[in-house]
């Protein structure tokens, strides 16, 4: 098992991903990006492990001499490349489905076009996040904040490069912020901060687009107009 060093005199660093100044207490991880060691934060270890990354103890593989972080293409132009028709079974395994007519007039293409349109409609990455995150544990908390601190302002956005949804529900006493993998086939929302000012919040990060019911569960504001 691979032990960590305690450092006492809390030297000024930032996460190379999301460039958070460290914490006192907080125990970073170097990984190997642009062939140079970098230090990221515990919560951002596990994207840099997403990225191929090789950690600092591993050593920079000899395949990777430079180790240029490559460029990604943004997270929406992945969920938007065209997937492969899916494949329709048929009672015949040695024909082939075609658009000839059948004798009703219609294609067998057109006679299934219900359930290819199903296919097609999926859920947008802020949508999807949002459900996991409803069927979860925190909507209780949110609940319960609320009855005592009243409405929250939420807002939920998409880091395409990272390919994260980040969901903050902040009070005027406290926010919470959670993240889930918008590219996982069943995200799982983590705590990802918290704290007890607004002021530690980014100005883009309070603009609210969502809304929080009695029971916690966080809807898109534009759904509900």
């Amino acid at each position: 098992m691979r032990t960590r060093a305690i450092v006492t005199s809390h030297p000024d660093l930032a996460c190379f991903v999301c460039g958070r100044r460290l914490l006192r207490g907080e125990l970073p991880e170097e990984f190997f990006a642009d062939g140079q060691l970098r230090t990221v934060c515990e919560l951002c270890a596990p994207r840099a492990v997403r990225e191929g990354w090789p950690r600092a103890h591993e050593g920079q593989p000899p395949s990777m001499p430079a180790l240029g972080v490559r460029r990604r293409r943004g997270l929406l132009a992945r969920l938007r490349q065209p997937a492969p028709p899916p494949a329709i079974p048929s009672a015949d395994p040695d024909r082939e489905l075609t658009g000839s007519a059948t004798a009703g007039g219609e294609s067998e293409l057109e006679q299934l076009a219900p359930e290819l349109d199903a296919a097609e409609l999926c859920e947008s990455p802020l949508e999807r996040a949002i459900a996991a995150f409803n069927s979860g544990e925190y909507p209780r908390r949110v609940a319960g904040l609320s009855r005592s601190l009243g409405a929250p302002e939420v807002s939920v956005r998409l880091d395409e490069d990272l390919g994260v949804v980040s969901i903050l529900v902040a009070w005027e006493l406290c926010w919470y912020r959670y993240e889930l993998d918008a590219l996982a086939h069943s995200p799982q929302a983590r705590p990802a901060g918290q704290g007890n000012e607004l002021a530690e919040l980014a100005r883009g990060e309070r603009l609210a687009n969502a809304l929080a019911d009695e029971r916690g569960a966080i809807s898109l504001a534009a759904l509900r107009a």
